[in-house]
């Protein structure tokens, strides 16, 4: 089975500073992997001469003309950059001479181009934006972090379909247990959207546990490995999330160095201070997943460093190897089937 990476190589706040170093230390990491690193060749070519060499049959470049920057708006994009980065490393997914692509370029971009150049899966109406978060007992995955400010039952229920394969094939988990988000757990509470979600949550095939609240997303809940919510409801958790951790990490920093008294104590914590620093790190989580599309792309973070990127490329490695695509298609082929004739 082949493992071929295309590498949007000057996506993102960083570019090449973050994805050249990510892309070679993965080829070091796995020597079955392969990496199409894809942009402007004359900037790429100066930094890769001989890593081109060191590994020669794995490593290669595609050349792109255009770059989409940060702030482009996805129709600008679409139209306007065919001969971007972005756009030829998933034209190479659709041409299937690559597994996947990683960006961390524009999302909005990104998933509009994604969309017009893969096409959805047969079956789901919408793509999904899908990632893990740190939580007590280790992390837990949550859907839509943003691709749709406003989701429908049906919608709701496809990504719940669709994440469920994802939880099964990183996790390795044969039947993971899925959780609505919602303002409480009776039956009562939640809009008419989430109510009518959680009907056909009952009565699919999923390990549907019920409703989850907020606080389940860190706080830890051994209940449930899936969140699902619509993505205007997701992504602001998810950046209310991000802004938290960066505030506990300020307050931590500006303590500790306040005296003598409080650096000595930093000194003496340092071991544990590191421990809860590799536990709730962004970097370890980074990788966000577009479901529903017939190709595979991960999302990096924008502001991603090497490390964070070298995650999201591991990220699309699993998921190749896994053959996520083929195992959510057949599992949303099998729902819809189940239900029409229910």
């Amino acid at each position: 089975m082949s493992l071929i990476i295309s590498i949007d190589a000057m996506g993102g706040d960083h570019g090449t500073d973050t994805t050249i170093p990510a892309s070679l230390e993965c080829l070091r990491r796995n020597p079955e992997l392969q990496l199409i690193l894809v942009g402007d060749e004359q900037a790429l070519q100066p930094f890769l001469s001989q890593d081109l060499l060191d590994f020669e049959g794995r490593l290669s470049i595609q050349h792109a003309s255009q770059c989409v920057t940060m702030d482009e708006s996805p129709a600008k994009a679409l139209k306007n950059k065919k001969d971007s980065s972005m756009r030829v490393a998933i034209n190479l997914v659709r041409d299937g001479k690559a597994d996947a692509c990683v960006s961390a370029g524009n999302t909005g971009a990104l998933m509009a181009t994604a969309r017009f150049v893969l096409k959805m899966i047969p079956g789901v109406d919408r793509p999904a934006i899908m990632s893990s978060m740190p939580s007590i007992f280790g992390h837990t995955h949550v859907l839509d972090l943003g691709a749709n400010v406003d989701s429908s039952a049906e919608n709701l229920f496809q990504f719940a379909v669709m994440g469920a394969e994802v939880v099964k094939a990183l996790e390795n988990i044969s039947n993971p247990k899925v959780g609505l988000l919602n303002i409480g757990e009776e039956e009562t509470k939640g809009n008419e959207q989430v109510k009518s979600a959680a009907k056909l949550l009952e009565n699919s095939s999923l390990n549907y546990i019920g409703y989850v609240e907020g606080n389940s997303l860190n706080a830890g809940d051994e209940r449930v490995d899936l969140i699902v919510c619509d993505g205007f409801v997701g992504n602001i958790a998810l950046k209310s999330i991000e802004g938290a951790a960066k505030m506990i990490t300020s307050v931590l920093r500006e303590s500790f160095a306040k005296n003598l008294f409080t650096k000595f104590a930093a000194m003496l914590s340092y071991t544990v201070l590191k421990a809860i620093k590799n536990r709730i790190d962004p970097r370890l989580h980074n990788g966000a997943s577009f479901l529903g599309l017939k190709g595979l792309v991960i999302k990096s973070h924008g502001g991603a460093d090497s490390l964070a990127f070298q995650t999201a490329i591991h990220v699309a490695e699993v998921e190749v190897e896994k053959n996520v695509i083929q195992k959510i298609s057949e599992q949303v082929e099998k729902s819809l089937s189940g239900r029409e004739s229910a």
